[in-house]
């Protein structure tokens, strides 16, 4: 099985991926994975979701309400970073958003003036700073390699740092079973207790509620999209009479369902 993520090599979704592909692909962009599953051009694209420290990844889930896919797994994987460069006198530290953010504390404390650098992965930091002495990276040690020192570990602001990835899988893939579920709700319109009015069916039925996150709908100021994960199954006759319940209160907008999946546990 084939499988996109992002890249380059050695980024922490390439490990996520490694757990459910022979032969893993890199891309740069979120959307880009979604967009190319949706299209059948691979069997399978691995994306963050979210990090236990900076929260939900906003592209991932614009990506996943807009197109036309499956989620068929959660992989949840430990985050070990860790300072890699040439030398200690360097003056720009380059990452990803979410990892320089995940360090924030660390690099205010030891290195107040390197300038921090947006990058689009971990490992195209790391590879910056194999190619530029006078830049850090922030990566998984054992990125060093060859040319750069591990200057410090375990630098993220909470030692319990994780990120859990979805699976994502052509449509037609959608599975009913599994112990937990994704949802996309559009309501298409608001009033006072609407938002009540969708979560009441889970807390009637018992069945736990493990994230609720709002996103712009794009369509206008003030609307929103709203994702759910359930800790149940869409094949649970409990979850079919709440997703019943939520598209019978957002009759002018509609209720997807990505999919009901298992959870892996990764660890490196």
């Amino acid at each position: 099985m084939k499988a996109l993520t992002l890249g380059p090599e050695g980024t922490y979704s390439h490990r996520a991926a490694r757990a459910v592909a022979d032969e893993v692909t890199f891309t740069e962009s979120v959307t880009d994975i979604v967009e190319r599953v949706a299209a059948g051009q691979v069997d399978r694209g691995v994306v963050p979701i979210e990090n236990s420290i900076e929260g939900s990844v906003t592209e991932s889930l614009d990506a996943l309400a807009t197109r036309d896919v499956a989620v068929v797994e959660e992989i949840v994987t430990p985050i070990r970073h860790a300072l890699l460069a040439q030398r200690e006198d360097f003056e720009v530290v380059a990452s990803h958003a979410q990892a320089l953010a995940q360090c924030r504390s660390y690099l205010e404390e030891n290195y107040p003036h390197a300038v921090r650098e947006a990058v689009a992965s971990t490992a195209r930091g790391v590879e910056q700073a194999r190619e530029d002495p006078a830049v850090a990276g922030i990566g998984h040690p054992d990125n060093a390699g060859e040319g750069l020192r591990v200057l410090a570990e375990d630098i993220q602001d909470r030692t319990s740092n994780a990120t859990r990835f979805v699976v994502v899988a052509p449509e037609a893939e959608r599975s009913e079973a599994g112990g937990k579920s994704s949802l996309v709700v559009y309501p298409n319109t608001n009033y006072p207790g609407l938002l009540l009015r969708l979560l009441e069916p889970f807390a009637e039925r018992d069945i736990d509620l493990t994230s609720v996150e709002s996103r712009p709908s794009g369509e206008r100021l003030g609307d929103y999209v709203f994702h759910m994960d359930i800790a149940a199954g869409l094949y649970e006759e409990r979850t079919k009479e709440a997703v019943a319940a939520i598209e019978g209160v957002v009759e002018e907008g509609w209720v997807k369902r990505l999919g009901s999946y298992d959870t892996r546990h990764v660890l490196y």
